[in-house]
């Protein structure tokens, strides 16, 4: 399924894709390393999506930070030594020209709480749409103005100027991701989408020197002609992606415990490194989960268990599952966002929490291995379909018989059949 059509029928970006300039892909990689082993992309690490139990993330402008130490101990307690926390754009910045001090003073108790906990930070920040909603400035629209326009860039400028003042003083800072998949909420051509997101890694690491930034994006522009490159995401120091079953269209080519689902996240980092041109590219899996709002805790728990397992043998480096805990009914969310979580909504540890901590436990620290083979030619036709052979392929999976072809948008509950 086509996460637009559940945000709201956006149509996709129809223009072609150029090759990315070479000056363009070096400054992409040009962040400089930190000494901090925190940042190793080489060894093993597993986090979460923080999603907090009480008010959800509205908790921003209702906040209490009693709920939310308790989430941190349950997360901790599970073994997760990072938390990727979303804010929420224009809660923080609701003018160009103004950030909001008593957000930012928010920002920084959930950083100390995290901190003490052992905890590291990823903050997004221009975090417009979340779970099915959008959450737009008021001073923007959706458009390529976002990449573009004078007036947009002075107030993204501000606010990771103020974001970094706030997380300078924290030991326990990640860096910054651009947002939660800004590509599902502000659109351009790859070449616009290319050069604002060279100038956003520049303005990041001048911000916010010596951490990691990201660029958090789902998985069209991986896929198909989408906003952003695959060879500038690619270039980039650690590539994130974002991997579901459901939203993917993996549950069209067999059931959720076949090669197209449990090994997605494999996939994927392959996918990266034939772009990147090397198997040495580390990769983080920065969402996952199945989305499949029929499975049980113990075929999730199972789906976590295989999928992290494959992407381990294929030398994926770090870990953020979608999502800590489950969301609270009393919100309207789309069912299957309902059920996502390592924990309920009141705290109780779920099956696939358990398998969480038990990888985290084997795994944490450990060095990563990185394919030995040669890295494979990326998809001569840069097309969901043509994507999708691509994977096929390199899965040497046959599908016995394609599923609904128009399963997401026949069914955007996200019920499926299971295996």
């Amino acid at each position: 399924m086509d996460r637009r059509r559940f945000l709201g029928g956006s149509a996709a970006v129809a223009g072609s894709w150029a090759a990315a300039p070479r000056e363009l892909l070096s400054s992409l990689s040009g962040a400089k390393e930190s000494q901090s082993t925190g940042l190793d992309p080489w060894r093993h690490r597993f986090g979460v999506n923080y999603t907090p139990s009480h008010n959800w993330w509205f908790c921003w402008n209702d906040w209490d930070a009693d709920p939310i130490q308790r989430d941190l101990d349950a997360i901790a307690a599970l073994g997760a030594d990072h938390l990727r926390i979303l804010l929420i754009w224009p809660y923080f910045q609701p003018n160009p020209k103004w950030v909001s001090q008593a957000h930012l003073e928010r920002l920084d108790q959930l950083l100390v709480l995290m901190g003490e906990r052992h905890l590291d930070a990823l903050v997004t920040v221009f975090t417009g749409q979340l779970s099915g909603w959008y959450f737009l400035p008021p001073f923007n629209r959706l458009s390529d103005g976002f990449y573009t326009e004078a007036l947009m860039a002075d107030a993204q400028e501000l606010f990771v100027r103020e974001l970094a003042r706030t997380m300078k003083p924290h030991a326990n800072i990640i860096g910054f991701d651009f947002g939660n998949e800004i590509n599902t909420c502000w659109h351009a051509p790859t070449e616009a989408g290319d050069a604002w997101m060279a100038r956003m890694f520049a303005r990041m690491n001048s911000a916010l020197p010596d951490h990691l930034h990201v660029n958090g994006v789902d998985h069209r522009p991986w896929f198909d002609v989408d906003t952003f490159s695959p060879e500038a995401l690619a270039a980039a120091r650690f590539p994130v992606m974002h991997c579901y079953p459901y939203w993917t269209g993996a549950v069209q080519y067999g059931g959720p415990m076949d090669p197209p689902s449990i090994k997605l996240l494999a996939a994927m980092a392959a996918l990266i490194r034939s772009y990147a041109g090397t198997q040495q590219k580390p990769v983080w899996a920065g969402e996952f989960n199945t989305c499949i709002e029929a499975m049980t805790e113990k075929q999730q728990a199972e789906w976590l268990e295989k999928a992290v397992l494959a992407a381990i043998n294929e030398g994926v480096s770090w870990f953020s599952y979608w999502d800590s805990h489950d969301v609270d009914r009393r919100f309207a969310f789309n069912p299957l966002e309902y059920s996502l979580g390592l924990l309920t909504n009141d705290g109780r540890v779920k099956e696939q929490g358990r398998v969480f901590q038990q990888l985290s436990k084997a795994y944490r620290g450990k060095p990563v291995a990185y394919p030995r083979d040669t890295v494979p030619q990326p998809p001569k036709q840069r097309t969901l379909d043509g994507t999708w052979r691509w994977i096929l392929d390199w899965l040497g999976w046959q599908p016995a018989g394609r599923l609904e072809r128009d399963i997401g948008r026949m069914n955007p509950t996200g019920r499926v059949h299971l295996a």
